[in-house]
């Protein structure tokens, strides 16, 4: 929690710190464009003042999504940074779509732009510095925190910078004489601004949809359920993102013959070795006695009996032989398409005054013999073990 709460603060910091920038730049791109005649930088300055929106939307969402789970969010509030990284990357394609329409305009009036003055120039080269100074800190700030939403608003600041270079390169250009090239500059950054949005927001779709992990991280997490002592084998295994971390669901296959709670023991094994990995999440687990993931598509899946109709019959087994005999515990052991059953029983089976008491592994053999002559000797049971004795 802790470590979360200073990820949290630091995402808050360096997003405060590029909002304050790219506020002060957009108002100094505006009005030093409009005193020095470049509509490029005015152009220019306005994106500034869309990443001043666009921080204000990352530090709105990121404040959201930091919540835990609530009952409205059980699952918490992950899918929050998803949708803002996906607003971001369409208004990424949005302002790309902008600055080349408004480039292809100016390459069909190029006699009428007027010639900018050199304060666009510095303030053009000023952009750029600030804006390659806050893409990398927010792109540090982003992969230590593991904040998609931060990354995609680093490469946003990286636009801005881009488009600062065409500024410059327009402007240089067009009081050099080359007035075209503004505007075909511009064409090309506005291409690389929209693949940026394109990848940001097709990932987010991906997040949205629920699409799986990549397949060699869903190889390394089985690696390691695999590695626990006790588990046979890991199937079902379904993944998905939401915002920053992995959720995992699966079922993990053990022995048949373990107890329910040894079973859900090595199951909670499982699951501290893969929460070490810190981009997961959430994990559910289901544990099976036998590799059941095509179970559902199976049209004449075995109908095994319960608890409820075995007991009954073995009971009527046991009264055949000695009405007295009953045992103190039944363990019954599901497999695909039997079931083996155990029986313990105290010992001695019979009072030790008893003239009649036989020999105790004749008595088991004769249970054995009636659990065969009865319906216990149907084809869905498989091994029957007997035994005697306690412990303590």
């Amino acid at each position: 929690m802790q470590r979360e709460e200073a990820q949290i603060r630091a995402a808050n910091k360096v997003t405060w710190i590029g909002a304050l920038v790219n506020g002060l730049l957009g108002i100094l791109k505006v009005v030093v464009g409009l005193f020095s005649h470049s509509a490029a930088l005015i152009a220019d300055g306005i994106h500034s003042l869309s990443d001043l929106f666009t921080d204000l939307l990352v530090i709105i969402i990121l404040k959201i999504s930091g919540k835990g789970p609530d009952e409205d969010h059980p699952w918490g509030h992950g899918h929050f940074e998803t949708v803002g990284t996906a607003i971001l990357g369409s208004i990424l394609i949005a302002v790309a779509g902008a600055m080349a329409y408004d480039s292809v305009l100016k390459l069909a009036h190029l006699e009428s732009q007027p010639i900018p003055e050199w304060p666009a120039l510095a303030v053009a080269i000023f952009s750029v510095a600030s804006k390659e100074w806050i893409y990398r800190y927010t792109l540090r700030v982003g992969k230590e925190v593991e904040s998609e939403l931060l990354i995609a608003n680093a490469w946003h600041s990286r636009t801005d910078a881009l488009s600062s270079i065409v500024v410059f390169v327009g402007v240089a250009g067009t009081m050099a004489g080359i007035n075209w090239l503004d505007s075909a500059a511009a064409i090309a950054v506005a291409i690389m601004v929209a693949k940026i949005g394109w990848d940001l927001s097709w990932s987010s779709f991906q997040q949205l949809v629920d699409t799986a992990l990549p397949s060699e991280l869903i190889e390394k997490y089985k690696a390691q359920v695999i590695s626990v002592e006790g588990i046979v084998s890991v199937h079902s295994f379904k993944t998905r993102a939401m915002g920053s971390k992995n959720l995992l669901e699966l079922h993990i296959q053990v022995s048949s013959h373990i107890s329910a709670s040894e079973g859900h023991y090595i199951g909670d094994l499982a699951c501290k070795q893969l929460l070490q990995n810190s981009e997961i999440g959430h994990i559910i687990y289901h544990i099976d006695t036998f590799d059941d993931e095509n179970l559902e598509s199976d049209k004449n899946p075995p109908v095994l009996p319960s608890r409820q109709e075995i007991i009954p019959l073995i009971d009527q087994c046991l009264a055949r032989i000695d009405s007295n005999i009953a045992p103190y515990r039944v363990y019954l052991h599901y497999t695909k398409e039997q079931i083996d059953i155990e029986l313990l029983f105290k010992a001695p089976l019979h009072d030790p005054l008893d003239p009649l008491k036989i020999d105790q592994q004749q008595l088991l053999d004769q249970i054995q013999a009636a659990f065969t002559e009865s319906a216990l000797g149907s084809e869905w049971v498989g091994e029957i073990y007997l035994a005697t004795g306690i412990l303590r």
